[in-house]
């Protein structure tokens, strides 16, 4: 490193590691052939990337699919990324429409039930998933409920609408702003923080039941 102390100029060329750029300037230091630009914003935005969308397609398997899906957009969009905006905008903007697309192939498909009876063939005796939450009043192994809760938490937010859902997501799982998240689903920043909170009250109704059951596991 130049020791500036001394009044020296920096060396030509000199600049700040990769892993201490900001992701627009990855983006563009790739643009010009650095793969190893590249493999920087894969480790600092993979985790947080298929956090979101396994949150919002409730698959893992599926969600370590459409990762790899993201990032093949991002290298194939790589030529025509221009530093207009934020590179995570754009990033969740990809991941965004992704998930809209797997959520219209599945329409189709009826989201499981707390009235449908688990497990196959009598598993769990018939019960349906709300039966099998323990009593409130009863002795219960923390851990267990504690499993249960976070289940329903995921099966809450599964029922939300796909607006709801995924403003919830990305202000909750990403901490994104409002304005970032309007970008991404492309609607005014009122009307994301009006989706956020319609999916908060949804939630809440949703959850009511398990208030003192989370507050016993905390």
């Amino acid at each position: 490193m130049t020791d500036l102390s001394r009044g020296r100029r920096p060396a030509t060329g000199c600049s700040v590691s990769l892993e201490q750029r900001e992701d627009e300037a990855l983006m563009l230091e790739y643009r010009r052939g650095n793969t190893r630009a590249f493999n920087v914003l894969l480790l600092r935005h993979q985790r947080p990337v298929y956090n979101f969308l396994v949150r919002h397609v409730g698959d893992r398997t599926l969600a370590e699919d459409m990762l790899q899906d993201v990032f093949l957009r991002v290298i194939k969009g790589a030529a025509t990324y221009k530093r207009e905006a934020k590179f995570t905008t754009w990033l969740y903007t990809i991941a965004r429409n992704l998930c809209v697309d797997q959520s219209r192939r599945a329409k189709h498909r009826k989201a499981a039930s707390l009235d449908q009876p688990l497990g196959k063939k009598g598993d769990e005796g018939g019960r349906t998933m709300g039966e099998t939450v323990p009593d409130r009043g009863l002795g219960v192994d923390r851990q267990v409920v504690s499993r249960r809760l976070h289940h329903r938490i995921q099966e809450a937010i599964s029922t939300l609408s796909e607006e709801q859902r995924e403003v919830f997501l990305m202000r909750e799982t990403l901490n994104m702003p409002f304005k970032e998240i309007a970008s991404v689903v492309g609607c005014p920043e009122n009307t994301v923080k009006s989706r956020m909170r319609y999916a908060l009250e949804h939630l809440r109704r949703e959850l009511e039941e398990y208030r003192e059951v989370a507050q016993a596991v905390q």
